[in-house]
């Protein structure tokens, strides 16, 4: 993907330096499933407990001790340098959103406003609540922020098998699809509809449609930022799709518990995130982007 020539966006919000070396949230349930193993004999004796101590001491202030034994994953201790240029390439990309969108937005009547970017490492506050490197990248309506802790590329890369710069790009794109599904009232519809059903399953299929309109919103970006940068290179669309078809509900819930229920599907399954990311992609339109018809 060619950055190289592109501005960084000033909406940027850097929260590094205050959450990355911080305090963390609570480990995820995964993680625990993980170590305990290792805890189970330590709980045994005195020292164990004691081990246990330092160890949790060490977590909360920021080093995370498995990286000593090999499974820090995307908490382990940060490379600054790489950290460093992974922020300058995401900041580079928002700038492109809001070189497309400033431009495409107008044409459908809209005029657009730009959303801040938070990076953050380990934890911070958002508008909508505690946010985790665990949650993964989201979009916060109530202050208008995109929340990214970049460590999630390390884990896009490592354990989804989606590495490489475009694939990256593709979760900011899909982010900011979100801000314009908000400024479109499309969040506020469907969080009231949510909430006049109290009906789980009508409520995730719901949200399945919220989901793939970012993603194919993500895809027209990708369409309008090539025409207007020339940005693409070869493989980068195999990457977005790889990236997009590693995180369907499907196949995240096979690797997690084994089989599949696709009444808990919340952001669409392989194939469909694959689809309208490319809807969007090659068409360039919003117009055909309309998921809940």
């Amino acid at each position: 993907m060619k950055m190289d020539n592109e501005h960084e966006s000033r909406n940027v919000e850097d929260r590094r330096s205050s959450s990355g070396g911080g305090r963390r949230g609570l480990p995820s349930m995964g993680t625990m499933m993980v170590i305990w193993p290792l805890v189970k004999p330590l709980l045994k004796t005195k020292f164990g407990w004691a081990v246990i101590g330092l160890g949790a001491a060490a977590y909360f202030s920021g080093f995370n001790p498995l990286s000593l034994v090999g499974m820090g994953g995307a908490s382990a201790t940060v490379n600054k340098a790489q950290d460093e240029k992974q922020a300058v390439f995401i900041k580079k990309v928002l700038g492109s959103t809001e070189e497309v969108w400033n431009t495409v937005l107008p044409k459908y009547g809209m005029r657009y406003k730009e959303p801040v970017m938070v990076l953050y490492r380990g934890s911070t506050r958002s508008g909508c609540g505690h946010a985790s490197a665990q949650m993964g990248p989201f979009y916060c309506p109530a202050d208008q922020k995109v929340y990214l802790d970049l460590g999630f590329f390390d884990e896009l890369a490592s354990r989804h098998n989606a590495p490489g710069d475009f694939a990256q790009a593709y979760v900011l794109a899909h982010e900011i699809g979100h801000h314009i599904q908000n400024m479109q009232g499309t969040l506020d519809k469907v969080q009231k509809a949510k909430q006049s059903w109290r009906n789980e399953k009508k409520s995730n299929a719901l949200q399945v449609r919220v989901e793939l309109q970012a993603d194919c919103y993500a895809g027209v970006w990708a369409n309008n930022a090539h025409k207007k940068f020339n940005i693409l290179e070869q493989g980068d669309v195999e990457e977005a799709l790889r990236a997009a078809s590693s995180i369907g509900d499907d196949k995240l819930q096979k690797q997690a518990t084994g089989y599949v229920r696709p009444d808990a599907f919340t952001h669409g399954s392989s194939q469909q995130r694959i689809e309208w990311f490319k809807r969007g992609l090659t068409s360039g339109d919003l117009g055909q982007c309309n998921t809940f018809n």
